[in-house]
């Protein structure tokens, strides 16, 4: 079942980013919108609509079955889909679970290996896996790698355990706050004691730093059993 999700959503990608490219025989049912393929045990079913939204739904000869569906961030590049099922949000190769815990999900994103490493060194797994509810604004390791050179590296070393938990709680507000409860102006207070801003632009969602920094939130809504995550591009940074 796990090689037919990733099958099915490794074409929807495909075919959101443009591409009419698919394994096996791909027949046109009316239009260019509607296709249906055939790969190995698996047939699949798609619908491109006029704003790039992709309904994917596929059949194994077994009889298990597969919905997904991805969406384009508005505004955004394609590089910045979000890509949703009935079960889950994808982040870094991986689906991320309502069923999983926080650093369970993310622990399965190859986007956040940074962030779990650290995560480790600062002590917080069990903090993270506790019942919350948790917000957290998740960097990527694109987002760390625009720190210094070499801060990384000194933040996990045992003697900065202290200001590395200073930075990772910082990320961290307290209960569930889907982008929908994110209001432009919104000022939250993180588990580490200061504050952040929120600022909206319409579907776009921004957060601001002690510091004056900015991240974007480029996936938001990554729902797990304790709280909900939101991914961000940049590394928030308190003022301690």
């Amino acid at each position: 079942m796990h090689k037919y999700l990733l099958s099915t959503l490794a074409l929807a990608f495909t075919l959101t980013t443009g591409s009419a490219v698919a394994q096996g025989k791909m027949k046109n049912k009316s239009d260019d919108e509607k296709t249906k393929t055939k790969d190995g045990e698996m047939t699949t079913k798609t619908k491109v609509a006029d704003d790039g939204k992709t309904k994917v739904k596929g059949k194994s000869e077994d009889g298990a079955k597969i919905k997904a569906t991805t969406k384009p961030r508005e505004g955004k590049d394609m590089k910045d889909m979000t890509m949703t099922t009935g079960n889950g949000v994808m982040v870094g190769g991986a689906m991320m679970t309502p069923d999983k815990d926080i650093v369970d999900n993310a622990v399965n994103s190859t986007d956040h290996t940074t962030l779990v490493a650290a995560v480790k060194a600062a002590g917080l797994v069990e903090t993270l896996k506790g019942t919350g509810p948790f917000t957290v604004f998740a960097p990527t390791n694109a987002a760390f790698d625009k720190l210094p050179a070499g801060t990384v590296n000194t933040l996990v070393m045992p003697e900065n355990k202290q200001k590395l938990t200073t930075i990772l709680t910082y990320h961290v507000v307290p209960g569930r706050l889907l982008a929908a409860d994110l209001k432009d102006g919104q000022t939250l207070t993180t588990v580490e004691g200061e504050a952040l801003t929120v600022h909206r632009n319409g579907n776009m969602v921004m957060i601001h730093d002690a510091k004056g920094g900015m991240a974007n939130v480029t996936i938001a809504d990554v729902v797990s059993k304790n709280g909900v995550t939101h991914v961000v591009d940049t590394v928030l940074m308190p003022t301690k």
